[in-house]
C-alpha cells in the first residue's frame, strides 16, 4: 500500500493552490484530480476578476496553469477519483476509484461544490453559453442586457441585486408567489428599478440559437405559457457541496458544508483539512477557493511539523 505525507483530493484552484504550497514545503503532495479535472471553474468560459490577469484568462488556460505549477514544483498529479475513506486512525486510507489504497498522514478536501441546475435538457445545452449557475462570475458580460435570475432565497435575491448593477433589466423567476428571503434582501430587491419578479413561475425550456441564450419558456401556476427574451439565464437555487463521502466522518452543516475550526481549513479530525467550495457556503469564488487552498497546506505542514514522530 502506498504512503504519503499530503494527499489532496479534488483538482480545483483550491486543490491546485494546496499541491503548489505544499510541493514547496517538502510533503510530497500527491493529487487526485476527480471526475472534473480544473473543477467548476471550467464550465465558465473568460475569467475577468481573477487578479494578475487584467485583460481576463480563459477559464481552462488558468487551470491548466494551476496544474503545471503544481507539477513543476513536484506535485504528484493523478487521474482518478475517491470512491472510499477510513478516517478512523492516522495515517487515513483512501481507496482510489474503487481498486488502489493509500495511506495519507495529512489528507485535504478539495472536492468543490456542484449549483443546482433545474434538470432541462435545454438548460444543459446553453451551459456556458447564456446558461450559468455564478452571478459574480459571468454577470459582467451582460452589462447593458436583459437576463433572469431563478430562485427566490437569499442567494438570489442576491444574483438579482448585483446583476442589477450591470443589466439593463434583470428578471426574477419564482416559483411560489412569496420569497423565502430575508425581510430585508426582499425589501431591496422589490424597491430596484430594473428588477421584474415574475410570481409563481417555472421554466419550461432555455430558449437560444447557434449564439447563445435567446429567451425562456415560462409556465405560470394557472397553467398560462409564455416566452421571456433575455441573454443571460442564471440559476440560484443552492449549491451541493461534494462532501457526501465524508460525512461519515466529518462534522458538516446542514446542507452538507464540511465545517472547519475557527480561521483555519481544520475538520472536527485532526490531520484532515477541507478548502475551497465544499467548505465555503458563501463567497464559492476561484480566489477565495485558492486562498483557502493555501491555508489548507500550510496547516497540514503545522500538523505534520507538530506530530511527525
Amino acid at each position: 500500500m502506498e504512503t504519503v505525507k499530503t494527499l489532496i483530493l479534488g483538482g480545483g484552484p483550491a486543490g491546485y493552490t494546496a499541491a503548489i504550497y505544499a510541493a514547496r514545503a517538502n510533503l510530497s503532495p500527491v493529487l487526485y484530480e476527480g471526475v472534473q479535472p480544473g473543477g467548476q471553474l471550467t464550465t465558465t468560459t473568460i475569467i475577468e476578476n481573477f487578479p494578475g490577469h487584467p485583460d481576463g484568462i480563459d477559464a481552462n488556460t488558468l487551470m491548466d496553469n494551476m496544474r503545471q505549477q503544481a507539477r513543476n514544483y513536484g506535485a504528484d498529479i493523478r487521474t482518478g477519483t475517491a470512491t472510499a475513506v477510513d478516517m478512523g486512525k492516522r495515517p487515513f486510507k483512501v481507496t482510489i476509484d474503487g481498486e488502489k489504497e493509500i495511506e495519507a498522514q495529512t489528507l485535504i478536501i478539495a472536492t468543490g461544490a456542484q449549483a443546482k441546475y433545474l434538470g432541462l435538457p435545454s438548460e444543459e445545452k446553453f451551459k456556458g453559453a447564456g446558461v450559468s449557475g455564478c452571478a459574480t462570475c459571468d454577470g459582467f458580460f451582460y452589462r447593458k442586457k436583459t437576463v433572469a435570475v431563478v430562485g427566490g432565497g437569499d442567494t438570489a435575491c442576491e444574483d438579482a441585486l448585483y446583476l442589477a448593477g450591470l443589466a439593463k433589466k434583470v428578471y426574477m423567476i419564482v416559483r411560489r408567489d412569496v420569497f423565502r428571503a430575508s425581510a430585508i434582501m426582499q425589501k431591496k430587491v422589490l424597491s430596484t428599478e430594473n428588477i421584474e419578479v415574475l410570481w409563481n413561475c417555472n421554466t419550461q425550456e432555455v430558449l437560444g440559437d447557434a449564439l447563445g441564450v435567446t429567451g425562456a419558456r415560462l409556465l405560470r401556476k394557472d397553467g398560462t405559457v409564455f416566452d421571456i427574451a433575455i441573454d443571460g439565464f442564471f440559476l440560484a437555487i443552492g449549491h451541493t457541496p461534494a462532501s457526501q463521502l465524508f460525512a461519515p466522518w466529518l462534522k458538516t452543516d446542514e446542507n452538507g458544508y464540511i465545517l472547519t475550526e475557527g480561521k483555519t481549513t481544520e475538520t472536527s479530525v485532526p490531520g484532515v483539512f477541507a478548502a475551497g467550495d465544499v467548505q465555503d457556503p458563501r463567497y464559492r469564488q476561484a480566489i477565495t477557493a485558492a486562498g483557502s487552498g493555501c491555508m489548507a497546506a500550510r496547516d497540514a505542514e503545522k500538523f505534520l511539523l507538530e506530530n511527525e514522530k
